[in-house]
């Protein structure tokens, strides 16, 4: 059964569900597809427009929306996690416990301007990491920097930091560059996992089983499993990753 990392599902707190009814299709839809964990990962730490720090109402609504899934029968185990926006004070603010990591573990779900400096990302990634903190970054694939320069995604590699990549990102639904560099990057042993990015029961949704198909007539069915179900629970557990030797890109 597949683990996704990485979706939108707590309701109505970012530009993900718009409310319960939303949040529970997605959940049923997760599941309905082969998925039997998700990690609820909120935006947050984005200055001026989604900050959601861990509070009490935020914790609340966590609990409700696992409450009513299972009043639902929607076979889905939930965790928590928030994909935090890279900030010079990201460090502080995990060491703070202001930050959900991914299920109360060291691993923590971050994310970068499109456009950042990638020494910016190094200098902030390295602090976190100094803390004891395990970076997993979301969707590299999608950075302009990385679409024009993907070594930087093997040094982060290298330097231990989990690459996480969007479903559809390799299916092509945020166009043509991101598709080549998720690509690239799983044909050099680069990417820990795919997760969906899930926001909308309509478009990005949770259903899994496409990406899974695409991954086993492309890469092998070790290789789905490994993105999709081994790493995932690896993750939630706190346990180192497994991979392929990464292969330098040129």
């Amino acid at each position: 059964m597949m683990i996704d990392i990485h979706s939108h599902v707590l309701p109505g707190v970012d530009d993900g569900a718009a409310d319960l009814d939303d949040a529970l299709a997605l959940l049923a839809m997760a599941a309905d597809s082969g998925v039997d964990t998700v990690v609820t990962t909120p935006h947050c730490n984005i200055p001026d427009e989604y900050e959601n720090y861990v509070c009490p109402e935020l914790d609340a609504l966590w609990r409700a929306l696992g409450r009513e899934a299972r009043r639902a029968g929607i076979p889905v185990r939930l965790c928590r996690g928030m994909e935090a926006f890279a900030t010079e004070d990201l460090p502080d603010l995990l060491q703070r416990g202001q930050i959900w990591t991914l299920n109360g573990t060291a691993y923590f779900l971050t994310e970068f301007a499109f456009g950042e400096d990638p020494a910016f990302c190094f200098d902030v990634m390295r602090r976190c990491t100094e803390l004891g903190f395990r970076p997993v970054i979301a969707h590299p694939e999608r950075y302009l920097f990385v679409q024009e320069e993907p070594a930087i995604a093997y040094e982060w590699c290298i330097h231990g930091y989990a690459l996480q990549l969007n479903k559809g990102s390799l299916l092509g639904k945020f166009g043509r560059p991101a598709q080549v560099a998720a690509e690239l990057l799983v044909d050099h042993g680069l990417a820990a996992c795919v997760a969906s990015d899930a926001h909308s029961p309509v478009q990005r949704t949770t259903h899994m089983e496409e990406i899974r198909r695409y991954l086993t007539d492309r890469w092998g069915g070790d290789y789905a499993r490994l993105l999709l179900e081994e790493n995932p629970s690896r993750i939630l557990a706190g346990r180192d990753l497994l991979g392929y030797e990464p292969i330098p890109v040129v």
